[in-house]
């Protein structure tokens, strides 16, 4: 019965563990809002959508049209730069997925040189100000809002940044405990945005 006990908190303080982790590293600021925009705090229409690639970039995509469809923007900024040199940028790449899914073309900009999540901010916050953004919703996966939300936040002064979970992300769900992938993936992350939270810099 004793054993049964210590198994049982076991499983709980391991249940609230990977809940904290989760939370942490995917933090979603449109979780509590209906499908399209309200007054509601945190789910006002942004004036941009801005979806990272990296890891599941169709998904990532996928759910920034879905937000343009729904109304929270009427405007979708694809960032990041080619996977595979020889071929097109990941930028381009979601904005034929935009185009695709019936996005006119001029609601769409693409910035194709970021490699990193610090040069998708960096670049992106250029157009932040050649467009007068001041409100954006970041689209990535659950594993990355967290340091995309920093990233953001350090060099958009100014600006609203909100993060969104991309659903339907091939690499990531909410078994990744499950595998040595999720778990390297989830404590890289934690640790990468403590040490953006304290001041220092991540350059992945």
């Amino acid at each position: 019965m004793k054993l049964v006990k210590i198994f049982a908190v076991c499983a709980v303080l391991f249940g609230l563990f990977l809940w904290g982790i989760s939370a942490y590293i995917g933090p979603d600021s449109l979780k509590n809002c209906d499908t399209s925009p309200s007054s509601a705090k945190d789910c006002q229409k942004a004036d941009a959508i801005v979806a990272l690639s990296g890891g599941d970039t169709a998904a990532r995509a996928d759910e920034a049209i879905r937000l343009y469809k729904d109304g929270w923007a009427d405007l979708i900024i694809f960032s990041g730069a080619a996977a595979d040199k020889s071929g097109p940028s990941n930028a381009r790449v979601m904005k034929q997925q935009a185009l695709n899914a019936g996005i006119p073309s001029a609601s769409i900009i693409i910035e194709e040189q970021s490699e990193t999540t610090e040069e998708n901010a960096a670049a992106t916050k250029d157009i932040f100000i050649e467009r007068g953004i001041k409100d954006a919703i970041i689209v990535t996966s659950a594993y990355h809002t967290r340091r995309a939300s920093l990233e953001f936040d350090r060099r958009t002064t100014g600006i609203i940044v909100r993060t969104h979970i991309a659903k339907n992300d091939s690499g990531w769900d909410a078994l990744w405990w499950m595998t040595p992938y999720g778990w390297t993936t989830a404590i890289a992350e934690a640790v990468r945005s403590l040490v953006l939270s304290t001041g220092g810099i991540d350059r992945g």
